[in-house]
């Protein structure tokens, strides 16, 4: 199983789309600053999530989501599951 996952970060008001095949794990790591971009957000806020069969299709969802550089657009994906 593969996830695509969006975090947030109130401390910089910004949010963050990536794709794993270890959610936990990678939500951990982003948690303890391992990845450079995301150490400066801690605490990092699940938001958003979606499942997928494998890595390439989760990775092609992150493209997907990050090709439409728009927050609103990431902000409608999140209200549509609340």
């Amino acid at each position: 199983m593969a996830a695509l996952y969006v975090l947030f970060s109130e401390k910089l008001n910004k949010y963050y789309v990536g794709a794993c095949t270890n959610l936990e794990r990678r939500l951990y790591e982003h948690d303890i600053g391992h990845s450079k971009f995301t150490s400066t957000g801690i605490p990092w806020i699940l938001v958003y999530q979606e499942t997928f069969d494998d890595l390439q299709a989760a990775k092609r969802r992150e493209s997907q989501i990050k090709k439409m550089k728009s927050r609103k657009y990431i902000e409608v994906l999140i209200s549509s599951v609340q």
